[in-house]
């Protein structure tokens, strides 16, 4: 079979060293030691589960249809034949790793069964220039954490006392809300600025209109694979078998709706019409080779919560702004996913201790990603300190929150020795509201 002659040759030769038979440039997010998985449209309007690999598409549908998912875990399981990951992520992550190592084997350049049937490659392969992407996954519930501690600090200085930025509950718990799932959207979808209730200054009547103080929010999120039964907390230990992969995540924020609202229950409309997500699924096995350590955590969490190995992932996140002044995007923020204080095995440990069923498919934000200097910050709200600093851009043009026709891009990689793991990208432009 397929898998075990790749298991074989897997022993002999290091992930690092693999080579695709399709030549993929080193600064591409997509080598042969990534492989995320996506969605396509066909020609024929059906939707096809894919995979990237340089600068094409790789129509799992085909492989699976063709016997390629040949292995003990996958054998006529039929897991690439839906329209989303749902069923396969379902399957669990022996599954998971049995299909990577399939398709690392197949794409392999010592491996002719793909590379040398010409009929079968154009079968397989597509530009992904040329390709419509959908969304990957049948998202059920969204669930957005607060796991920052620098953006924690910002917002609590800005808004509260500076020597008591954070609440006394933030170093004992994932802070968390949950999100509107219906209103997930995929990377390149235009959003109109929403309306709603808001305080003007020095006024105790509120009003009603567009929002002013609109705001990206830089975040990394998970998806869940075969979740639990209602009343089954998922155990620390057993957290990272639950969580299938990564993707890049802009919640936008209507900063000055949220003001007004939040008191006492939180965050409602203005984080509800629109939350970015980008198209392509980095699966947590591809980001392994970057794991590091994670911040310590002082005081100790209780144990429910405490990690044997406290790890997290080194990837390296930016943010571009492009507005309609503009020909080119200004990198306006660069951070990084290992500064997060309570990782995602916590935060999904927490999610479920009450008992709470999670399901394939569900999408866990982490909050907005802030590093420690100015640059690094991932929102407007930071970066332009609350409207106090405004952002001088390359145009002449100034911004203390994004206006309409303003495009956000935001982009994410983990850099090996002569390859990366990226996301691609996710990317909105704010229209003007209706």
């Amino acid at each position: 079979m397929l898998i075990i002659e790749h298991l074989i040759s897997k022993a002999l030769i290091p992930e690092k060293m693999l080579r695709s038979f399709i030549p993929v440039s080193t600064d591409s997010h997509f080598p042969i030691q990534n492989l995320p998985y996506g969605a396509y449209r066909t020609e024929h309007g059906e939707i096809h589960l894919c995979s990237a690999l340089g600068d094409h598409i790789i129509d799992l549908f085909v492989l699976d249809e063709e016997g390629f998912f040949d292995g003990p875990e996958l054998n006529d399981q039929f897991a690439f034949q839906d329209s989303t990951l749902n069923y396969f992520m379902s399957l669990g992550k022996a599954a998971w790793m049995e299909a990577r190592q399939t398709l690392q084997h197949v794409l392999s350049e010592d491996t002719p069964t793909l590379r040398d049937s010409k009929l079968l490659r154009e079968r397989v392969f597509k530009k992904r220039e040329e390709i419509e992407l959908t969304m990957p996954v049948q998202i059920g519930d969204y669930t957005d954490f607060y796991s920052s501690e620098q953006h924690a600090r910002n917002v609590g200085s800005m808004f509260r006392d500076p020597e008591n930025a954070l609440l006394p509950n933030w170093k004992h718990l994932p802070v968390g809300y949950h999100g509107r799932a219906s209103s997930i959207v995929l990377s390149g979808t235009s959003l109109h600025r929403p309306k709603g209730q808001t305080i003007p200054k020095d006024s105790e009547q509120p009003i009603f209109g567009p929002s002013k103080n609109l705001d990206f929010e830089l975040e990394v999120g998970f998806l869940t694979g075969p979740g639990n039964a209602l009343g089954k907390p998922i155990p620390i230990d057993e957290a990272d078998d639950h969580i299938f992969g990564l993707v890049l995540v802009n919640d936008w924020s209507a900063r000055d709706i949220q003001k007004w609202e939040y008191q006492p229950l939180g965050p409602f409309l203005a984080k509800n019409w629109a939350t970015s997500i980008s198209p392509w699924v980095v699966t947590t096995e591809a980001l392994r080779p970057f794991e590091t350590q994670a911040p310590e955590q002082e005081p100790q969490p209780l144990p429910y919560l405490e990690q044997k190995k406290r790890t997290t992932f080194d990837i390296q996140l930016e943010v571009f702004l492009k507005t309609e002044q503009s020909e080119t995007a200004h990198k306006i923020c660069t951070t990084n996913f290992k500064h997060l204080y309570w990782s995602m095995g916590q935060q999904l440990a927490h999610h479920t201790i009450t008992g709470c069923n999670v399901q394939p498919g569900d999408l866990y934000g982490s909050g907005t990603i802030s590093g420690p200097t100015e640059d690094s910050y991932g929102s407007m709200l930071e970066l332009a300190w609350k409207g106090t600093k405004p952002l001088k851009l390359p145009s002449g043009e100034e911004r203390t929150f994004l206006e309409d026709g303003d495009e956000v891009i935001m982009t994410g990689f983990a850099q090996g020795e002569d390859y990366r793991v990226g996301f691609g990208e996710v990317k909105g432009k704010i229209l003007p509201p209706l």
